[in-house]
């Protein structure tokens, strides 16, 4: 299974956080790959220079790697395919996220419960 996860699975992850079950965490372990979306890194990206979250977003891309994680650029397809998703979300973020794992197409892991009304290749975290 090819598996693109939701930002705050990535930061659960990256954390240690208590918050990513262990569901979600032998998900991850058996997915043949793991991506994390650029639009995540954008977002963390932005809440960081709000001071909404703390991280040196200098070197997430290399954590990201280390990790395993594979990056999943945002593509013309993707930013269209935004436009044909009903609204059951207003967050532009998840919307890409959805997006591109339907485009891909990716299973999405998460823990957003409105983000599970777009489409069953949703995993609940």
């Amino acid at each position: 299974m090819r598996l693109l996860i939701d930002t705050h699975i990535l930061l659960w992850a990256m954390a240690g956080d208590v918050k990513l079950t262990t569901q979600a965490r032998a998900v991850m372990t058996r997915a043949e790959m793991v991506f994390v979306s650029a639009a995540s890194i954008w977002e963390i990206t932005i809440k960081t220079s709000l001071g909404k979250l703390d991280a040196d977003v200098h070197k997430l891309s290399a954590q990201l790697a280390h990790a395993g994680f594979r990056e999943l650029p945002v593509t013309a397809s993707h930013a269209t395919a935004v436009h044909d998703l009903p609204h059951h979300h207003s967050d532009p973020f998840d919307r890409m996220l959805v997006a591109q794992a339907l485009t891909e197409p990716l299973h999405l892991l998460t823990a957003d419960e409105n983000i599970r009304k777009y489409t069953d290749l949703v995993i609940r975290a």
